[in-house]
């Protein structure tokens, strides 16, 4: 049975969560405050971690630091107020998996679930599967993609990029010259239709600009295709 921490200082939304939680066959804990919270992430085994962001005693956006810099790869998916667009980003710049606005209903919260902790099953599977294979790298004239160890390279300097950043740049870098809608890369890249919240690829790609493009307001590699999407230009010298 998959474990999942609930971390959010209103007793409604706790409820509503571990009831719903239950139902669909997982294992719940509870804590309400952002050092329990803390505390019990860095001392169990959890499948997945719902965090609030307004919390007493540490907020959710320390503790998803906290725990990336603790190296706890456990899917987190942060829970904010409507209007709270910066701590999103911050949150997601952090480490976070993905987010989640109040109100929510639990069934799109079962979903984003079963979603994320699929993605990231595949990801482990991939990862213990034949080391000895060759390296699967991206060249381009400014930067290097490697999809094996998950390293992105810039003028010999490592490029940080989230994890999100990183998948987002994977699913561009295999599909050069394509158009990709918004609604194209949500599903590709998240794992479900993230119907009317197309303004989180805008984010990452932004983001993505900033950090492989020579003048992120003149893109050469990620370029908008107005009225429908992305597409990624550049040719790569690929070792597989």
């Amino acid at each position: 049975m998959k474990k999942i921490l609930v971390v959010d200082d209103e007793m409604a939304i706790v409820t509503l969560l571990k009831y719903n939680l239950k139902n669909a066959g997982y294992e719940v804990a509870i804590a309400m405050d952002g050092q329990s919270a803390l505390k019990q992430a860095l001392t169990n085994n959890y499948d997945f971690i719902l965090l609030d962001l307004m919390l007493p005693k540490m907020d959710g956006l320390e503790v998803t630091k906290r725990l990336r810099q603790e190296k706890i790869k456990t899917p987190i998916m942060i829970l904010t107020a409507k209007g709270e667009e910066y701590d999103k980003v911050i949150g997601l710049e952090l480490g976070a998996d993905d987010y989640l606005t109040k109100p929510f209903s639990p069934r799109e919260v079962l979903a984003r679930i079963k979603a994320i902790t699929r993605r990231t099953e595949d990801e482990q599977s991939n990862e213990g599967e034949n080391w000895e294979q060759q390296r699967d790298i991206y060249r381009f004239p400014d930067f290097t993609v490697d999809l094996t160890d998950y390293s992105v390279e810039k003028k010999g300097e490592k490029v940080n990029l989230t994890p999100k950043e990183f998948e987002l740049l994977a699913y561009f870098v295999k599909r050069p010259q394509r158009v990709l809608s918004r609604d194209k890369l949500l599903n590709g890249v998240w794992g479900y239709d993230y119907v009317g919240q197309t303004r989180m690829v805008d984010m990452h790609v932004s983001h993505l600009r900033e950090k492989i493009e020579r003048d992120p307001k003149d893109p050469q590699y990620i370029q908008t295709v107005r009225g429908f999407g992305y597409r990624f230009e550049g040719e790569s010298n690929q070792n597989n």
